[in-house]
């Protein structure tokens, strides 16, 4: 039966690899795909990686007992095996305790049998869970040779252009000794040497540098917009000049920060665009932002913070019409068109804040990823909004952009025949990752037990308080010789706790933009006793922090999460510096009835709360965490509906647009 079972999943997947579009399974291939789900969800459980892993683990010694030469040449036959396609269970059992081995001896680093479960469940397609610091590179390093022997190439994502350098290059000696290339895309590079990085078989990049050249090859063929061609070649230069190998374009994908890059920026659509040659507008946007500010929010207009929208009522429209006929510009005399412009003036005043969506940097509105707080210096807003949020702050207003090309994220994930993905935090989108990608999620258990303490939520009526509270508990570790790492959800909150935190005479570090190795650099020393570093919540992202002797001793690293996130695995994410390893330390979490997240979401409990009672903090009640649980509900079902129109407006363009 098992082995029925392998050929009926082996003939599914060899259809799905032919399909040369990404859609969404309907009637028998609906079925099929439930099917082939269910069939992976069966090779996925736990119990059969972990038998696996257990397996692999018994011929560590052996292997480890080959000499040099011995191993290179048994690493070379099984390989050959991979190549033609020939390989069975014994063989990928045999690959991956040969890859292990080579692992051990070019990094010394020896993965453990729940490493080796991740690297079974990456090598099977799935996306697999591991908490932080659990060792998820050398995880993926292990399992990406076999894949790159298998699909010939592979793609490996990363969050930043600096972790996709440093995996690429602290992983080579391990790939080069497995008879596989590596390199890594990064921003600054030009096409010739972006080609001869593409042919290499397994390339490190970001979502953004990948996608954006893929878009770049498909207006160079003509294909945009008339054509979906999944599949076919990146066109770099080399290729227009007939010079050097063939880029065989999207073979086989693996995601690193898997939550983080196919959920929360899955929905993002990367936009290639041009600035328009015809007239400047920039007067007209300030012009338009003149007249929202002449407007009464309430009489004359309303704004949903929600979805970031404002309508003009009756009155609002009147006091408008007026105020277009003292304009001269042709633009106020199309009412439609010059009500947008309103509304656009009225969302980049009420809904775009600087310090949360965005920042003045060397006066440009510079976009900050309200995922991460990093800078997006590169990307802008679309459909004028952008101009609005410039004239809004009275920097230079830059000429609107003409698209080109767009595509979401999810989509272009969604075009690989193979994928795969680990992160820290992807059990709680479970649903969605299999809906949407068809991708089976299996939680690896840690090697040591977690030993963090999860302490009480504390609960503010106004903002004030929470940061007086948030400061007096930073010194209170502070002074026990404790490591203490603060996260906030923005640039704003970071300034504000830094004044804080100044005023009360303490030394810390504060990372709020987009500096990765500078980041990475003072994360991984935020673990050492007695330092104090306050970061956006997703700061330093794949980068450990390690604890030393001292602060190991005063109890370990002490996490304090300033606000909720909109989506409980991003809380989570952050919480989970702390304990890696099997740790100590300890984490807590400090709200108020004054956070974007219950304005937003649950605006009139929040009020009723606000009235009720004294003092400013809040009991410790179901009451009030469940208030702060339903509106973070509420935000992760929002974050979804926006995440599912995303993927049946890319259905609709694959099933209706010529050759989509």
């Amino acid at each position: 039966m098992s082995q029925v079972l392998t050929r009926y999943h082996a003939l599914y997947e060899s259809v799905l690899s032919r399909r040369t579009k990404p859609e969404l399974h309907k009637g028998l291939d609906r079925m099929a795909a439930r099917g082939l789900l269910r069939l992976r969800e069966r090779r996925s459980r736990l119990s059969w990686l972990t038998s696996e892993a257990k397996a692999i683990d018994a011929l560590a010694p052996g292997v480890r007992s080959h000499s040099e030469a011995a191993l290179d040449d048994e690493v070379s036959r099984v390989r050959e095996v991979f190549v033609r396609g020939r390989q069975d269970g014994e063989g990928v059992r045999r690959a991956l305790a040969l890859t292990r081995e080579v692992a051990r001896r070019e990094t010394g680093e020896e993965a453990f049998v729940v490493q080796i479960v991740g690297a079974l469940g990456l090598y099977h397609g799935r996306v697999i869970e591991m908490v932080t610091g659990e060792g998820k590179t050398l995880t993926g390093s292990i399992a990406a040779p076999l894949i790159a022997w298998q699909r010939r190439h592979l793609h490996v994502f990363t969050v930043n252009d600096y972790l996709a350098r440093r995996d690429a290059h602290s992983r080579e000696a391990t790939y080069r000794r497995c008879g596989v290339t590596v390199g890594a895309i990064q921003q600054e590079q030009e096409p010739p040497e972006r080609f001869g990085i593409y042919a290499r078989n397994i390339v490190y990049g970001t979502p953004k540098q990948i996608t954006a050249d893929y878009l770049r090859d498909q207006i160079r063929l003509g294909r945009v917009g008339s054509a979906w061609a999944g599949r076919q070649s990146m066109v770099l230069a080399g290729v227009e000049s007939g010079s050097g190998p063939m880029v065989p374009g999207l073979r086989a994908a693996m995601v690193d920060e898997a939550d983080a890059v196919m959920i929360d920026e899955g929905v993002v659509p990367l936009i290639i665009a041009r600035s328009r040659r015809e007239d400047d507008m920039a007067d007209v946007y300030r012009q338009g932002g003149a007249i929202a500010e002449r407007l009464d929010e309430g009489p004359d207009y309303t704004v949903d913070h929600v979805r970031r929208r404002a309508e003009l009522k009756r009155r609002g429209t009147h006091r408008c019409a007026q105020m277009f006929e003292t304009l001269d510009d042709a633009i106020w005399s199309a009412p439609r068109r010059a009500e947008e412009l309103v509304r656009q003036a009225l969302v980049a005043r009420h809904c775009y804040l600087r310090g949360q969506q965005y920042e003045i940097v060397d006066g440009r509105v510079i976009i900050v990823d309200e995922y991460t707080g990093r800078f997006l210096p590169d990307r802008s807003w679309e459909h004028g909004l952008h101009q609005a949020v410039e004239a809004k702050e009275g920097v230079e207003v830059t000429a609107d952009r003409e698209t080109l090309a767009r595509l979401s994220f999810q989509r272009f994930f969604r075009t690989y025949p193979f994928l795969c993905g680990m992160t820290g935090t992807v059990a709680d989108s479970k649903p969605e990752m299999e809906g949407v990608y068809q991708r089976p999620v299996t939680s690896v258990p840690t090697n040591r037990p977690l030993i963090r303490e999860q302490w009480a939520l504390r609960a503010f009526r106004t903002r004030d308080a929470k940061w007086a509270a948030v400061v007096e508990a930073i010194v209170r570790e502070h002074e026990k010789g404790r490591p203490v790492l603060v996260g906030t959800r923005s640039i704003a909150a970071s300034e504000l706790l830094n004044r804080r935190l100044e005023a009360r005479g303490l030394e810390h570090r504060v990372l709020n933009a987009n500096f990765d190795a500078e980041e990475a650099e003072l994360i991984a020393g935020a673990g050492r006793a007695g330092v104090i570093t306050v970061a956006t919540n997703m700061a330093g992202r794949g980068t450990d922090i390690v604890l030393d002797e001292a602060s190991r001793a005063a109890g370990g690293l002490h996490v304090i999460l300033t606000e909720m996130h909109g989506a409980k695995r991003i809380d989570r994410q952050f919480i989970g510096r702390s304990g890696r390893q099997g740790d100590p330390g300890s984490a807590q979490i400090f709200v108020s009835l004054e956070d974007e997240l219950v304005t937003k979401h649950a605006p009139r409990m929040g009020s009723s709360m606000r009235r009720s009672g004294s003092g400013e903090e809040l009991p410790h009640s179901p009451a009030v965490r469940g208030l702060f649980r339903l509106a973070q509900r509420r935000g992760e079902a929002h974050d979804r509906r926006n995440r599912a129109s995303v993927l049946r407006q890319d259905d609709w363009i694959d099933k209706h647009l010529p050759g989509g």
